[in-house]
């Protein structure tokens, strides 16, 4: 399954997923196991509770206790990391404490209602439509603000009053959940089942139990060889025992009067009847049970249970084998009943709401169709028979020690102008990733949206991919693909892109304009025109923590940041291989620090001021102007870890926001003016690989390229929308730019040989950079990872021929990769001679030793120490 997710309150954040353990239902698209049968997972989560202040004291000592947590309370230090990053600020240290006790009072408000954060993260086990093995389908949904719920759908005819909920508890509980249950059909001239609890395979060994096995004998078998005499107390139904109860209190054959009714005997009486009518046998299995009696008041009520026979009764393992063979199997279900739903059967939940009636697209929905035809949009049950379901082939790769992720939208991955879908991703791209030296994927706009000119960032669906590149099993096949070639997976899951679309996603749900998002202004990002969730709420915690197992300042929103610490801690503990990584543009402190130390628990985080660095200097600084320092200090920030720090050179929303690839900027020039069409090409190559490099190994353990800039793609990338009229013109890839050996295929190249730096030799994975060397003057910038040192020269006029600079080990050091190489399209100026070079003793740059390199202009060198001398 996925490897990746990102969500955000306030601000992008990604998520990386282990995914075959990503288990949902039978029904769900990500299903990868079976799961137990649902009432399992159900009975006793949502009980009526009283809040928190109302409990009694004991009551909340015992909910304290069973609350988990990673480290003791005393290990929590809501300020730790301030000290660390030599952080004096008291204003925010109180905010951080503030925040350290509303975490722990949400902390308990959520385990008032679940037993711990892996039950609050598994609501799609149990919401939305899943198949019960007791022929029916089961539907929950939350919607507190309606009056009646129904299913509608093919179906039922689209009936609203078909298939509704039931009145009472288990019908609409005082949470606001709603349960309907769709039983099966008998076909005609079956009869129906003859014990209520009669279980069948849907999908687990499908043919199991087919073999007409006969109930009474198999009933008859565990009486004779599984329960101790006594210990069985068969009934024919649910109600059997409050039957007789009832018939021999108020039955005719019951006491009439108070005299018929007689003396009930006490406590002591009723129990010494019962102990003399127990059974001594030491064969028997069963517990025995005493009175302690101390003589004092109440012991009547202190009773132990024999310690011995009390540990013979819990070694005793349960009738599975007998219950599993009880149950009949795919076969035999679909000769006895028609299924209620059929798989790809179109459905939408219907509510009648204080507003008037609605139809919504359900919010656990796993697979949903978009408008067509002037139809609305609707959910689809993904249930396909067991032969068809795909079969996982790959597992998981192991999270490398770096990773040098391809950012990519499966949209527009294809070369013709068109929605390109999974399979043709999976085929085309995959392979070329491959290729290319990634490790990692991220696939941005995969969750299902409306607009697809949002980039897929107004999400409408958040359990579902968009089907409008394939279908849940094409997804799956992508994934396994990926794994195949030991590619992990990322998926992006923002929150806070939640679409303000009524018809189709969660904006007034409902009919209330607080189901699931803030009400009033609170609700609304003013600049992205989406939705903001109520991080506060537990029914919504429960939908965004399930979401994310399923696939700034001090003013910040306070309930955003304690949703992101609980979201790590439930990923962090459910997985704990997983990778998280904070995409925040507000430098907001303690990203990656523990939060038990007061920080957001990410691994990871994205320095989003490279790019903008970057694309500053291209569209407003003449060449010659560069400052190497600001360079330098973006690229190596000395506030944050550079350990955690993800970069990337482009970012992708500077060329899908109306804007250009620095490709657009740099190589097409030759459209404005024809003269010197060399020069241009040379610049512009020659920036781009020295941008992608200095950024590529000034990083932490992670980088990140958004899809065609390995090869400079030329073009913009611009959506089908109003202003376009619905042109896919600038929706592709140019694949077709890498066949030709010229420039695009020089870079692409180069690119390659640069991934091969962390593949062969681990660079991401070595220390921070040492910058030892910065001039402004000579636009020469000089840097130390490890074994290896790179030099770059920005000029663009000036080459050096004997440029010194210093090292800390004394040896030879030969070029591994340069920019200015004729297979990367440079001029190949370096003789063959300069490719390895000796260390002399003469100080320089602090350094003890130094090296003097020939340095062409516009170009960069890395050199590998491949002996040390000994002095």
């Amino acid at each position: 399954m996925p490897s990746s997710l990102v969500l955000a309150p306030a601000t992008p954040t990604h998520f990386l997923l282990p995914p075959k353990d990503w288990c949902s239902p039978l029904s769900d698209p990500f299903c990868l196991n079976g799961s137990v049968p649902v009432t399992q997972r159900w009975r006793g989560k949502w009980k009526c509770s009283s809040s928190a202040q109302e409990r009694p004291a004991k009551s909340q000592q015992k909910l304290a206790r069973r609350i988990p947590s990673r480290k003791a309370e005393s290990d929590v230090d809501p300020v730790g990391f301030l000290s660390k990053l030599g952080i004096s600020d008291r204003a925010f240290a109180q905010f951080l404490r503030d925040r350290h006790k509303a975490l722990k009072d949400r902390r308990f408000e959520l385990y008032s209602r679940f037993i711990d954060l892996k039950e609050a993260s598994a609501g799609y086990e149990i919401l939305g439509m899943h198949r019960h093995r007791e022929h029916r389908v089961d539907y929950m949904e939350w919607a507190p603000g309606a009056r009646y719920c129904s299913l509608v759908g093919d179906f039922n005819e689209w009936s609203p009053t078909e298939n509704s909920a039931r009145e009472g508890h288990l019908g609409h509980d005082d949470f606001g959940y709603w349960s309907i249950i769709l039983e099966d059909k008998l076909r005609d001239g079956q009869e129906p089942d003859e014990y209520y609890f009669q279980e069948y395979n849907y999908v687990d060994d499908y043919d199991k139990g087919d073999n007409a096995v006969n109930v009474e004998e198999l009933l008859q078998r565990v009486n004779d060889e599984y329960w101790e005499p006594g210990e069985l107390w068969s009934r024919n139904s649910r109600l059997e025992m409050v039957a007789k109860l009832y018939e021999q209190m108020f039955g005719p054959n019951g006491p009439q009067t108070e005299e018929e009714l007689g003396e009930i005997p006490d406590a002591e009486t009723r129990y010494n009847e019962w102990k003399a009518s127990q059974n001594n046998d030491s064969t028997n299995k069963l517990p025995s049970f005493d009175i302690i009696d101390n003589g004092q008041d109440g012991d009547i009520y202190s009773v132990a249970a024999d310690p011995i026979s009390s540990e013979n009764f819990r070694a005793k393992k349960p009738p599975l084998p007998y219950w599993i063979e009880m149950r009949k199997g795919r076969k035999a279900w679909l000769k006895k009943y028609m299924p209620a739903i059929s798989h790809k059967s179109r459905y939408r939940v219907y509510f009648n709401t204080p507003e008037g009636d609605l139809e919504r697209i359900p919010s656990w929905a796993t697979y949903v169709l978009p408008e067509a035809e002037g139809k609305q949009s609707y959910a689809v049950h993904w249930e396909p028979p067991p032969e068809d379901i795909y079969k996982w082939s790959y597992k998981r790769p192991k999270v490398p020690n770096s990773l040098r992720i391809y950012e990519c939208h499966v949209g527009i991955s294809g070369l013709e102008p068109k929605v390109s879908s999974f399979d043709e991703f999976t085929t085309k791209v995959l392979p070329h990733i491959k290729d290319a030296g990634y490790n990692a994927i991220q696939l941005i706009g995969i969750l299902e949206h409306r607009d697809y000119s949002s980039v897929g960032y107004k999400v409408t669906n958040f359990f579902a991919v968009s089907s409008r590149f394939g279908t849940p099993d094409d997804f799956k096949k992508l994934v396994d693909e990926a794994h195949g070639l030991g590619i992990l997976v990322f998926i992006d899951i923002v929150h806070s892109y939640a679409s303000a679309d009524e018809l189709v996603g969660l904006s007034l749900f409902d009919g209330s304009n607080d189901c699931y998002f803030h009400s009033g202004k609170r609700g609304h990002h003013k600049y992205w025109g989406t939705r903001m969730f109520k991080y506060g709420d537990v029914d919504v915690l429960h939908f965004l923590l399930s979401n994310l197992k399923w696939y700034c300042n001090q003013y910040v929103d306070k309930d955003a940041l304690i949703y992101l610490i609980l979201a790590n801690e439930m990923l962090h503990e459910l997985h704990p291989d997983i990778i998280t990584i904070a995409e925040d543009v507000t430098f907001y402190p303690g990203l990656c620090e523990s939060t038990t130390q007061g920080g957001l628990g990410f691994d990871y985080w994205v320095n989003l001021s490279i790019p903008e660095m970057w694309l500053w200097h291209l569209e407003n600084v003449p060449d010659q102007e560069w400052s190497m320092s600001k360079i330098v200090e973006v690229l190596v920030n000395k506030q944050k870890s550079n350990f955690n720090m993800l970069s990337y050179a482009e970012n992708h929303n500077q060329s899908i926001s109306g804007g250009r690839s620095f490709a657009d900027i740099l190589l097409n020039k030759e459209k404005e003016n024809n003269d010197g069409l060399d020069d241009i090409l040379f610049r512009g190559s020659s920036l781009l690989k020295m941008i992608k490099l200095i950024t590529f190994t000034t990083c932490g353990r992670a980088y990140l390229n958004f899809m065609g800039n390995e090869f400079a793609h030329p073009n913009r990338v611009e959506f089908p929308m109003a202003s376009n009229n619905f042109s896919f013109a600038f929706a592709n890839r140019r694949w077709d730019l890498l066949m030709d050996k010229g420039v695009h295929n020089n870079l692409f190249n180069f690119d390659k040989d640069m991934m091969s730096l962390d593949k062969n030799e681990s660079m991401l994975s070595r220390g921070p950079p040492s910058v030892h060397h910065c001039n402004d003057s000579s636009m020469v910038i000089s840097y130390i990872r490890g074994a290896f040192l790179f030099i770059f020269n920005f000029h663009p006029e000036k080459s050096y021929e004997m440029y010194r600079v210093g090292v800390d080990e004394a040896g030879e050091y030969q070029i591994i990769l340069n920019s200015d190489d004729i297979r990367y399209g440079g001029h190949g100026e370096l003789k063959s001679d300069q490719c390895v070079l000796r260390t002399s003793a003469k100080r320089a740059d602090g350094y003890r030793n130094s090296l003097r390199l020939a340095l062409p202009r516009r170009s960069a060198q890395v050199y590998k120490l491949v002996r040390i001398l000994r002095i």
